[in-house]
C-alpha cells in the first residue's frame, strides 16, 4: 500500500517515454555537475575528486529522500568560503565531520518539521551573505586566472588581496591567455549552442589549447593537487570526540543553515517554474541524510543546486529518476576518464567559478535594496561587509540579530496610544481623539485609544504614555484595544503594572479586546484581577458602566465643555450594543 502511493505521488503516470526524458535531462546535468563538483573542491580547499565524490552520492540521495521532484543536489559555490576556512583552520579530517554534523542538523529540522521555519530568514540577509559569497569566490581565483606564483592562502579576504597584489609580479601570461579562451568560451557557448553545457566547453577548448601550445607553461590539477583516481571512495568514519564536537558545532550550524536555505530557495525555483510544490521537511531529511553520508566516503557538505536544478527542468526532466542519471554519469565519468581531468589547468577553472559567482551575486536585487534606503538596506549592508571581512558565521548571527532588533524598533513606532472624547457632533457618536485638547479633558474618565502591536518593543513606551497622560487621578481609565492585534509577556507585564497601579484609586476598563490579548491576560490571571465585568465587546457599553460610576456633582460642577458633553450624552444618547461607537 506504501508502495502505491510513493509511486501515485511521485511518479504518477512514470512511462518509458518519461525515462528517456529523465536520461537526456539527467546526461546534460551530469555533465555540468562534472567541472563544477570539481571547481568547487579546489576552490574550498580539497582535491578535485572529493567534488566528485560528492557529486556522486549526495546527487544521488537528495534526489531519491528529499522533498523536491526535480530537485539536484552537489557542492556548491555558497559553502566555499566556510569550507575553505574550516579546512585552513582545522584541516580536512575536520571537514568531514563538520559536515557530518550539520547533516544531522539538517535530518532533525526535517523530522522536528522546521522546513517552514527557513521562510523566516529576512531576504536582506540572504542576499547579503550572497553577494558576498560571491565576492569571496571572485577574488579567491583571481591568483589561478592570472597565474600567480607562490600566493599563500588566508582566511582574511584582506589578506588574501594583499597577497595578490605582493605576487602581481608573477603573472603567467599562458594562464590569463588560457583563462580568457576559457572564458569566451563560457560566455558564447551558450549563444551559438543553446543546448550544450558552457563550462564544459570552456574547459575542453582551454584545456587541448594548453596542451597543444603551452604544455608545460600553466599550472594543472594534475601537477598541484597530483593525479586524480578513478578508484571508487573508500568507507571512512571521521573520528568524533566531545572535544572536536565542540570545536566544529559553530561551524556545522552554520553548513547546515546555509544548507538549508539553499536547498530550499532551490526546491521553491523548481515548484515555480513547474507548478509543483516540494515538501520542505522531507528535502531537509533528504539533505540530512546526504550530507551524514557523504562525509563517510571522504566528499565535503552538500545542497540543492539552483542552476543545475534549473537546467534540468530546462531539459525535460520529469521525476527524481534524472538526478539519480546525473550521479551515474558522473560515477561513469570518473571510472571511465578520471586521469583525463588531471590536464586540466587552474586557470581554466578560474573563469568557470568567477562566471558561478557572477550569476550568484544577486546584484540586481541587491542594488534595488540600497536603493530603498530603509533598515533593509542596513541590514544587507552589514551582512555583506561581514561576509567579506569578517566571517559568513559572524554575518550571518548579526545580520538576523539586526534585521530582528530593527524589526522590532519599526513595531513598536506603529503603536499609537491616544486620549479620546465621545464626539457628539459625529453621526455615530465615535470616540474621537480630536476632542481631546489642553482646555477640553474630562477629570473623571480617561479614554486611551491603542493601535498596535503591544510586545516588548512597545511595552514600555504605552506605560509611560499612559501614565504621564493621566497625571491627575480619573475614577474611570477606559482602554479601547480594538486594534491591539497580539500582545506579548512583556505587553502584559506592563499592562499589568498600569491596572495594578491604577486600582488603587480607580477603576480599570476594557473595550474591543482581540482574542489574543485576551488569552493571554486570561492565562498570566490578569482577567480574572481586573475582573470579567470590567471587559466589554463595545465602547457604547464601557461609556454607560463608567457614566454610573461618576459623582454627578462633580459632573454639574464640571468646568470642561467636553465633559458637559458627555453627561448630555449619557442622559439623552442611547448607545447600541451592536456598534462601535
Amino acid at each position: 500500500m506504501e508502495k502505491k502511493s510513493i509511486f501515485m505521488g511521485r511518479y504518477a503516470g512514470y512511462s518509458v517515454q518519461s525515462f528517456k526524458k529523465d536520461v537526456l535531462s539527467g546526461l546534460v546535468v551530469g555533465i555540468i555537475a562534472i567541472p563544477l563538483g570539481m571547481a568547487f573542491a579546489i576552490a574550498s580547499g580539497v582535491n578535485p575528486e572529493y567534488g566528485i565524490y560528492t557529486t556522486i552520492i549526495a546527487g544521488i540521495l537528495i534526489s531519491l529522500l528529499g522533498g523536491s521532484k526535480f530537485q539536484i543536489g552537489g557542492p556548491t559555490g555558497a559553502f566555499i568560503p566556510i569550507l575553505f576556512a574550516i579546512v585552513l583552520t582545522y584541516g580536512y579530517e575536520s571537514l568531514l565531520l563538520a559536515g557530518f554534523l550539520a547533516g544531522i542538523m539538517l535530518f532533525l529540522m526535517g523530522i522536528f518539521k522546521l522546513g517552514s521555519l527557513i521562510k523566516y530568514i529576512p531576504r536582506p540577509v540572504t542576499i547579503g551573505f550572497t553577494a558576498g559569497i560571491a565576492v569571496l569566490i571572485f577574488v579567491g581565483q583571481i591568483a589561478n586566472f592570472l597565474g600567480l606564483s607562490n600566493v599563500e592562502k588566508h582566511e582574511s579576504f584582506l589578506m588574501n588581496v594583499k597577497e595578490i597584489i605582493l605576487r602581481m609580479d608573477t603573472i603567467n601570461i599562458y594562464s590569463v591567455l588560457t583563462a580568457v579562451i576559457c572564458l569566451i568560451a563560457v560566455i558564447l557557448t551558450p549563444k551559438i549552442l543553446p543546448k550544450v553545457p558552457g563550462p564544459l566547453i570552456g574547459l575542453l577548448v582551454s584545456t587541448v589549447a594548453a596542451i597543444i601550445f603551452f604544455p608545460s607553461e600553466v599550472t594543472t590539477i594534475g601537477s598541484a593537487f597530483g593525479e586524480i583516481s578513478n578508484k571508487l571512495p573508500e568507507f571512512h568514519f571521521p573520528e568524533i570526540t566531545f572535544e572536536r564536537i565542540q570545536l566544529l558545532i559553530g561551524p556545522a550550524f552554520v553548513i547546515a543553515m546555509l544548507g538549508g536555505i539553499e536547498s530550499l530557495l532551490s526546491a521553491v525555483v523548481a515548484d515555480g517554474m513547474t507548478g509543483t510544490k516540494h515538501n520542505s521537511n522531507r528535502e531537509l531529511i533528504g539533505q540530512g541524510v546526504a550530507n551524514m553520508v557523504t562525509p563517510l566516503f571522504g566528499g565535503i557538505p552538500a545542497t540543492g543546486a539552483i542552476a543545475r536544478t534549473a537546467t534540468n527542468i530546462k531539459n525535460g526532466a520529469v521525476s527524481p529518476f534524472s538526478g539519480v542519471i546525473h550521479g551515474i554519469v558522473v560515477l561513469l565519468v570518473l571510472v571511465l576518464f578520471a586521469p583525463y581531468a588531471s590536464a586540466i589547468p587552474l586557470a581554466s577553472m578560474a573563469p568557470v567559478l568567477m562566471i558561478v559567482a557572477w550569476n550568484m551575486s544577486e546584484r540586481r536585487v541587491f542594488v534595488l535594496l540600497l536603493k530603498t534606503k530603509t533598515t533593509d538596506s542596513l541590514v544587507l549592508l552589514v551582512t555583506f561587509l561581514l561576509t567579506v571581512f569578517v566571517s559568513l558565521t559572524v554575518a550571518v548571527e548579526v545580520g538576523l540579530i539586526a534585521a530582528v532588533i530593527l524589526f522590532a524598533k519599526q513595531m513598536s513606532e506603529q503603536l499609537i496610544i491616544a486620549k479620546a472624547l465621545p464626539d457628539p457632533e459625529h453621526k455615530n457618536k465615535r470616540v474621537e481623539t480630536h476632542r481631546v485638547t489642553n482646555s477640553r479633558d474630562c477629570p473623571q474618565i480617561s479614554i486611551f485609544n491603542i493601535e498596535g502591536p503591544l510586545f516588548f518593543g512597545s511595552a514600555q513606551t504605552f506605560e509611560q504614555s499612559i501614565m504621564r497622560t493621566i497625571h491627575y487621578k480619573p475614577n474611570i481609565l477606559l482602554l479601547r484595544m480594538g486594534k491591539v492585534p497580539f500582545m506579548d509577556a512583556t505587553g502584559e507585564a506592563y499592562l499589568s503594572s498600569i491596572v495594578k497601579d491604577f486600582s488603587t484609586h480607580g477603576t480599570v476598563i476594557f473595550s474591543g479586546m482581540n482574542l489574543h490579548p485576551l488569552s493571554i491576560m486570561k492565562k498570566t490571571g490578569l482577567y480574572d484581577y481586573t475582573g470579567e465585568e470590567h471587559f466589554f465587546e463595545h465602547t457604547g457599553e464601557a461609556i454607560d458602566f463608567s457614566l454610573e460610576q461618576l459623582d454627578r456633582n462633580k459632573c454639574l460642577n464640571c468646568q470642561h465643555f467636553a465633559f458637559k458633553e458627555c453627561t448630555a450624552l449619557s442622559a439623552g444618547l442611547d448607545y447600541k450594543k451592536n456598534e462601535e461607537t
